[in-house]
């Protein structure tokens, strides 16, 4: 377990490396004891900060929702990360690379509440009720410590994500949004094309399962601490592709076929 002093530090180094621009490595390098509970506290002093700013809170994304991944990782369930209002960008936007360290993209799907999900026991059915709409989303991840130390080849544990927003830098919303039960959620797919060539594809049946339950699981999460999801936020269920580098020059279009498409250029 990690002091208060340590956790501030944690998370000042987080806020300086975005900032600036220039990414730090792993945290765990400095603090081999940190563990999970840790992680999230480093996560909420930097959020924190961000809101002391003047960013707003305007939902959550849920991470490490495939087996694959939480077997990669050595974790045996999803992580999650907050979105602040800063971090939305319109589809077909150009943004520029170097604002952020070691660009990716994921192709997921966003739900957007109409109503307060609270308690260990949400469903996915009261996630369906809870959604007004889900619609394609691409989340743009980064890395503000090292995936990998360059020197060491020190790879950075989960902690190390999770403190980090659970590498979350943007959120792209696209496409056309539909009513919850209006398909089999679990088959929307996506083919996700980087300049012209498809690089990755996917359907959401990937995330868990079904793509609510990730936000099940969060609301569980989130219960003991009296947290629960409110109306109006935008809850990205985790991807069901793997991430793909992008740089200046790139061009990412995914197309959700009866869904619609949503592009982003990098300048």
């Amino acid at each position: 377990m990690l002091n208060k002093e340590q956790i501030a530090i944690a998370a000042d180094r987080l806020y300086a490396a975005e900032t600036g621009r220039q990414q730090i490595p792993a945290l765990t390098l400095d603090y081999p004891q940190m563990d999970m509970a840790d992680a999230y506290a480093i996560q909420k002093q930097w959020v924190d900060r961000k809101v002391d700013e003047g960013r707003v809170v305007k939902g959550y994304k849920i991470g490490l929702t495939s087996r694959a991944m939480q077997m990669a990782v050595n974790i045996d369930e999803p992580d999650y990360g907050v979105l602040l209002d800063d971090m939305f960008f319109e589809d077909g936007a150009t943004l520029n690379a170097a604002d952020f360290l070691d660009p990716r993209i994921e192709v997921e799907l966003a739900f957007v509440l109409k109503k307060p999900l609270f308690g260990e026991n949400v469903s996915v059915i009261d996630v369906l009720n809870a959604t007004d709409y889900v619609m394609p989303a691409l989340e743009l991840i980064a890395a503000r410590c090292q995936r990998t130390h360059p020197e060491t080849g020190y790879t950075r544990k989960v902690f190390d994500t999770i403190a980090d927003n659970a590498a979350n830098a943007g959120v792209i919303l696209g496409g056309r949004p539909i009513r919850p039960t209006d398909i089999d959620l679990r088959w929307a797919g996506a083919l996700l094309y980087l300049n012209g060539q498809i690089e990755e594809t996917g359907i959401a049946a990937g995330v868990l399962g079904h793509p609510a339950k990730g936000i099940s699981w969060v609301c569980k999460r989130f219960a003991p601490h009296g947290i629960g999801l409110e109306p109006g936020q935008v809850i990205l269920a985790g991807s069901f592709t793997r991430p793909v580098p992008v740089k200046a020059g790139d061009t990412v279009h995914a197309d959700y076929g009866p869904l619609g498409g949503i592009a982003i250029n990098f300048a």
